[in-house]
């Protein structure tokens, strides 16, 4: 079983370092860190460096699909050769995936039109913007073969899922308890609903400080710009073939 983690500049880890400890115990997997070209690629610290070990043009036909999140991910949703490997992809894949911001990568891709998805709460209003009916309450979302997580430590919850889908509930208890995976945060924050609105906006503040350092103000306002253009065209043909 091939199992393609995308890889980009900017990447947050856990991610999907969290899924890929799962994920990589599946019966035969062959876990792929795939990217333009292989080579050292930086996470969103600055610091971490994973190295892609395949290019998407040797991954056509990935059984697993999954994008994850991160600060410069709404720069990666404009990246052309990555969405059209994506939309290839998945015709072949049995699962596409994503975690927390990766989501929006789909989004632009086409591949969530008019589902069912999940993502950073942030970035639920991204996913609108593309046509998706945003789910703002659920760590895990499914429709058919696409799954999306919420927000980064989601990955972890989706991969344990999928791992149940794949090999049965029995082999999925036995892997998470394997990684010991029994949180217990000492706060009780972790949701947008649970968060006082002072801890909300101190986390907004955050990755809006994180956002304009890594210069990623401009890629997301030209994102958002192009989908919403996108869907006045679309509006305006529907209207037109219906006259």
């Amino acid at each position: 079983m091939q199992i393609a983690i995308v890889v980009y500049p900017g990447y947050t880890a856990l991610d999907f370092i969290g899924p890929y400890e799962v994920l990589g115990r599946l019966p035969d997997a062959e876990v792929r860190f795939v990217w333009h070209e292989p080579g050292p690629v930086p996470a969103d610290s600055g610091v971490l460096l994973i190295g892609a070990t395949h290019s998407f043009d040797e991954t056509p036909s990935p059984d697993i699909i999954l994008v994850p999140g991160g600060m410069t991910s709404m720069e990666h949703a404009r990246d052309g050769k990555l969405l059209d490997w994506l939309r290839r992809a998945d015709e072949t894949s049995t699962w596409t995936t994503s975690v927390c911001s990766g989501s929006a990568i789909l989004a632009a891709a086409g591949l969530l039109r008019g589902r069912r998805a999940t993502s950073h709460w942030l970035m639920l209003p991204v996913l609108r913007t593309f046509g998706v009916d945003a789910v703002g309450d659920q760590r895990i979302v499914h429709e058919g073969k696409i799954a999306t997580a919420a927000g980064v430590s989601a990955g972890i919850d989706l991969a344990i899922w999928l791992f149940g889908q794949i090999c049965g509930e029995a082999p999925a208890k036995a892997v998470q308890l394997l990684i010991e995976y029994d949180p217990q945060p000492p706060f009780d924050s972790g949701h947008v609903s649970k968060a006082s609105a002072a801890t909300k906006a101190r986390a907004t503040a955050q990755l809006t400080k994180e956002s304009i350092q890594l210069h990623q103000v401009l890629p997301s306002v030209q994102l958002l710009w192009g989908a919403a253009i996108q869907r006045v065209r679309s509006n305006r043909s529907r209207e037109r073939a219906s006259e």
